[in-house]
This record gives structure tokens, sequence and C-alpha cells, in this order.
């Protein structure tokens, strides 16, 4: 079947209403809308030599079709969607033309060849396959001279209606249950006399996975306790078959299934079977155990029990979808809401299946404790749009892009448009690094086809950024600055405005690598867009290790910055407080932060110490989790986490501990004074500066 695009406008009344009373709204939309895809048509014809021929058009995204019959009669038209059209054809070999139209006059044709033959069929040749992919699943496909169509009967259910199909193109059906059944096949054209093929055909089912679990996402490894993957830096001394007898009683056993170097976890007749773990696992600060599971349709649900040394067990059961993986998430909440479970020292996960040892199998992946983010994501960095399906379209909604989505031709098309790059820098900065080739569109010069970007949405122009986490937007400010499409703006769509000096639009993290981007270009028009981070995020120039300089003036207090008259730690205090300079202030380069202070720091009266080395007191141990946020074009560090701390632990943004409340995130002013050394200076009260200097070790 040959496919002709073409293009046919329609005045649509109530636009024209719509323009005139609502002139404000803006109605590009409608131009976005693609034109009907998947047009084809069901061909039937009668068995009696009469030549009588019932043509049912098919599209997606349709308003009317017309059919012209191919032989010279005049067309049918404004047939529509679900309606068929009547005709009789002489004998003969005709090429019907079957036009889809969508709202917007965009028209799709195809060419249906129609074989009226008062001849029985000839040269019969029938495929029937087990569907590679899908188990029980049986496609069947016809091939014949003087046939127009054939009807299968698939021998599962007596009596059942047979399925239709025009000849050349496939049915497929999916059985209850494997198993040889008798298919029947009716082959048939304009005659009177059809042929009909019957074969035994043995069904199978797919017992095993054929594709990987989904890859886990990108997470810091402090928000992560993984058990069992490929992704994540696993628990030592991981036992996948600690054997509790389950073998023995019930027939259970496991198997170290491998897929395309994948290893997958394989538990055969699953009655119960389990995981020990190395030592003990606190997993108190996670909020899900994630498990991806594949079986077969014996099992219908599998019991995840956590064990904990101290208190038992407790199951949460999870119902499993056959013949695909199951993403699994359970909250932690699940099991602790049971009885007063604790789940500090957990050491083995146990699974029972449904039914109990009934012949099922399990692969299981993926196994992983953990939380949402806590340390702050980052739009620093490269990012390209994600180069699948679905990552660019255009609809009436946030989620909806039903007037224009990129398919995976239009992925392949666009390639030199997938490869463009949106950099954030660390610095504010914002820069569109398109290469030799974009997308460019007919406003911009273009054919609608790969060609030289033009300005100013070429990259020429400086720009910034500025990211609003809480608000969830990134404002860029440049001419010709833009994410995704150049033309879609917060006025509308270029050409029809003017070229704005500053696009705002919605980004939300999907995980740390990938965004979410949307603008409404318009009243009800969003541009949607999914990008991608291209390599790792820049590193932040102080992600490392620091301690405080071990040199006397390096921890002061003043009444202004660079002034520390009120008090300076001199050689002697730095011999004396040796168990204060050793401290560390580690910042991750994912962005957390953590005060290793050891065995000893100095402890102050007002945290019950004397003024000398004493252990840490919390919540100034470096116990709670912490992140970092580096502002470095305001010149500040944000520490969020209760007890996260430069220098002393008593001066924050409010005054000074004990006399306010401890906070939940301190900023500081930083100055690098050189690539491994920095100034850090809180002003603790009115007028009162505490001022330190580290450097990195």
């Amino acid at each position: 079947m040959k496919i002709v695009n073409s293009t046919f406008k329609l005045m649509l009344a109530f636009l024209l209403i719509i323009s005139c009373t609502q002139d404000d709204d803006n109605l590009d939309f409608v131009n976005n809308i693609a034109a009907p895809s998947e047009v084809s048509a069901s061909v039937r014809i009668t068995q009696d030599n009469t030549g009588l021929v019932t043509i049912t058009p098919l599209a997606k995204g349709v308003a009317s079709f017309k059919v012209d019959f191919g032989d010279g009669s005049d067309p049918a038209d404004n047939i529509l969607p679900g309606n068929n059209v009547i005709h009789t054809y002489a004998e003969g070999v005709y090429e019907a033309a079957i036009t889809a139209r969508g709202i917007n006059g965009l028209a799709t044709t195809v060419a249906q060849q129609i074989v009226v033959s008062f001849i029985p069929p000839s040269n019969v040749e029938v495929s029937i396959e087990n569907d590679p992919a899908i188990s029980k699943k049986v496609n069947v496909n016809v091939s014949a001279d003087f046939a127009m169509f054939y009807e299968v009967d698939f021998g599962e259910v007596e009596g059942a209606e047979p399925l239709s199909a025009n000849i050349g193109e496939g049915i497929s059906y999916t059985y209850a249950e494997a198993g040889t059944y008798t298919i029947s096949i009716e082959v048939m054209g304009g005659a009177a006399e059809t042929v009909t093929i019957t074969e035994e055909f043995e069904v199978t089912s797919i017992e095993a996975p054929l594709a990987s679990a989904p890859t886990p996402p990108f997470r810091a490894s402090g928000d992560v306790i993984s058990i069992f993957t490929s992704v994540y830096e696993n628990v030592p001394d991981f036992n996948p078959f600690p054997d509790w007898g389950q073998g023995g009683c019930c027939g259970s056993s496991w198997n170290m299934f491998e897929l395309n170097g994948d290893e997958i976890l394989q538990y055969t007749n699953l009655s119960y079977q389990g995981n020990q773990f190395g030592s003990p696992v606190d997993v108190s600060q996670m909020e899900f155990i994630h498990l991806d599971i594949w079986t077969a349709d014996v099992l219908e649900a599998i019991e995840v029990s956590l064990i904990s040394v101290s208190n038992g067990e407790r199951p949460v059961t999870v119902q499993l979808n056959p013949n695909s993986w199951t993403s699994i998430n359970i909250p932690i909440s699940e099991f602790t809401d049971q009885d007063g479970f604790t789940v500090n020292d957990i050491h083995q996960l146990k699974y029972v299946g449904t039914p109990f040892a009934g012949g099922g199998t399990a692969f299981i992946d993926n196994i992983y404790f953990y939380r949402a983010a806590t340390t702050p994501n980052t739009l620093a960095g490269d990012w390209k749009m994600a180069p699948e399906a679905g990552s660019l379209g255009v609809g009436p909604a946030p989620g909806n892009i039903e007037w224009f989505s990129c398919n995976a031709g239009c992925v392949e098309d666009r390639a030199c448009y997938f490869d463009d790059i949106y950099r954030f820098g660390t610095d504010g900065s914002f820069t569109n690094i398109l290469g030799a080739e974009s997308w460019i569109e007919g406003w911009q010069g273009g054919s609608d086809s790969c060609g030289a970007p033009v300005a100013p949405h070429d990259g020429s122009n400086p720009a910034t950024y500025i990211y609003d986490s809480a608000a969830g937007t990134v404002t860029l400010n440049g001419v010709g600055a833009y994410i995704g499409l150049a033309k879609a703006n917060n006025q509308g769509e270029l050409p029809n405005v003017a070229v704005p000096s500053a696009i705002t639009y919605n980004v939300e993290f999907l995980d740390a690598a990938t965004i979410s981007v949307v603008i409404e270009s318009g009243a009800g028009v969003f541009w949607q867009y999914k990008l991608v981070r291209d390599g790792d995020p820049p590193s932040s120039p102080l992600a490392g290790n620091w301690v405080m300089a071990p040199e006397a003036g390096s921890l002061g207090v003043g009444p202004a910055p660079g002034n520390i008259e009120w008090f300076s730690c001199n050689a002697g205090c730095v011999t004396e407080r040796a168990c204060y300079f050793d401290d560390v202030y580690q910042f991750g380069a994912d962005g957390s932060f953590t005060n290793i202070l050891g065995d000893e720091s100095w402890i102050e009266p007002w945290q019950g110490g004397s003024d000398s080395c004493g252990a840490p007191v919390a919540p100034h141990d470096g116990s709670n989790p912490a992140t970092y946020v580096y502002d470095e074009a305001s010149g500040t560090i944000t520490l969020n986490g209760v007890g996260a701390y430069i220098g002393l632990p008593k001066a924050n943004n409010q005054g000074e501990l004990p006399n306010v409340a401890v906070p939940n995130a301190v900023t500081y002013n930083v100055e690098f004074l050189d690539a491994t050394t920095i100034s850090v200076i809180i002003e603790s009260g009115d007028g009162v500066f505490w001022q330190y200097r580290l450097i990195k070790i």
C-alpha cells in the first residue's frame, strides 16, 4: 500500500465564529494538529460472482472520508468514521483511493488495491506463527491470487465468530491456554467457490522475560541502599538463596538467569524464597523498597517480607501482572505500621508466591531501598531532547500532546535537532549549542528540514537563566535563547509575535537526569519537551573535603567582615584546638554535605562541654543528612539540614545558640581566595561577623 500526503483546506464555520467573537484567542493549535494517520480500509466482497464490494475506511484523527473507487465512477464523499460504502465492480484489478480528512483540512490518502475476480482463489500461502514477544499469541497472514480477504477460526471457542482481514494483512489472537488447536482459514474472492485450509498448530507460552526490567534511575548514594542491582553499589555478601528448607519441603529451586548479560534472580515453583544480607542493614531513613518482578500467568501475587534481627518479620502482598515486568514500590511505612515493627536491623527478605508452590516462577531484579532525593536537583550542565517518541509535542493541556507528537520516525528524521545542546552554566549562563545544523522551520526561511541555524536563535547572543525550584520555573534572559522550539514563547508563536528578550518555562525534574519542560504559547496551547542530561553535571568548585586553615587568624569574630578584633584564634589557640582544626567539612559532588568530626571536636559550655575537646554533641555531630546549595553569582553557600554548619555550630543567621532555635538551614557568604582556599563569613546577629578561613585537603 503506498501513501500519498496532501492537504485539503476546509473553511470550518465554527472556527470562523470563534475567530470573530474571540479575537484574542490563539488558534495556532489547529494548524499543529497532525494529518490523520494509520489510514486503511477493510474491503469485503460477496461470494456470488456479482462484484458487490463493501469498503469501510479506517483512520486515526479523522473527521470524514472520501473514497475514489478507481473505476472511473463518481467517488463517495463525506463518509463519517464507522460507516461504509457499497460499490459494484466489473471483474478486474482496481486501485481505490481512501482519503481521510482531519478537522483542520489536513488529509492523508492511501491507495488500496481491489481485486475483483470470479475465478476461485489460487496460489494460497498461509503463515501461522507464535508471537515472539507475547505469550500464547498467534499471528496469521495469507497471500493468494484472485482473493480479497480471509477469515480465521482459531479453534479455541466452539461457535466463535471468525476474525477477518484483507489479503496480505495480519490477524492476531491470544489463547487462554497453551496447547494444540485446529486453526481453520477460509480464503475468499468474488467467486462463489472459496478455499479452506485447516492446520493443527501448537500454541506456546513464554516462560521467561525477553527483555530486562527498566533501568533504575540515578540516585545519590545517600538516598539508596541497594541489595541486588547493576546500577547502584550493593550491600556486601548478598546471598540470593539462603536455604531455609524450602527446596526439600516444597520443591522450590533457584537459578541466576542471564539475559543479554543481565543477571536476574529466578525462583522456580515459588513457595517461599528469600535473600540474606552479609550484615544487618538500617533502612529506617529510607521510604520505599523497590523490586521488579516478571512472571508468566501462574503466579497471581507475591508476599514480600522484611525480616528484622530483633523483632521478627512483617509481610506486604502485591499483585503481579502476567507476562510482563511489575515494578513494585512498597512504602516502608506499610511494614512499620504493623505492630510497632522497626527496620533498624533488616537482614533478610522473604518472598511467598500465590499460589504457594503452584508451579509459578518469579524473576526478580533491581531490589533496593530508596527515599526521595535529599540532594538538590540542579539544571547546571548539558541537556538534550530525549531521543524517544513523545519527547516533543503539543496539546491542549500539560501531559496531553494529541495535536502533535514526534514519533520514532520523526526522531530519526530530526537527528540534527535531537543532538542540540542546552547548556546551563554553574555561573548562571545559558547557551544554545546547535552545531552546523538544526531543524529549521518554514517561518525561519527553512523547509521543515535540517539546515544551518538562523539568528537570533543560533546561540550567538549571550544569555542567562534563573531557576526557581520552589515555583518550578526556569527563565531564560537573552534574545534568541530558547528550550525545545524557538517559535514557542509566553506571548504566542513566532512569527506571529515579536521575538522576546526573556522566556519562562515550567520545569519538573522527573529524576536527577530527566526534566519535563512545558510552555503555554498562547491560550491553551502547551508545547511540551522531555530533556535528558548529557554527561555528568558539572562539579561544584566546593566539591571535596575542607578543614579550617591551621594558622593564626583563620577563626575570629568582629564588627565587620575583615575585622576580627573581638576574638582571633592565635597560634596557641590553633594548637590547643587541634581536635577542632581536623574537623572535615565534606561537600559532595552530588550536593550532599557532611560534618565529619571524628571522636572529638571543640565543645563549648552551651553544648554541655567546658571549652575543651570532647565527644561531638547532637545535632551538631554530623549524624543528620544535609545538603548544600552554592550560588556562585551571589557568593553564598546554604546548608540545608538540622545541625549542619561551617566553622562554629553556634553562629547562624538568627543569632547565636543557645539564644535562638537550632535552624533548619544556614546561609554563609563565601569567597574563593584561590582554588583551595575560601573565606566564609556569617553575620550572627546585628553587626556580629564570625569569620573562617578553610583550605581544601
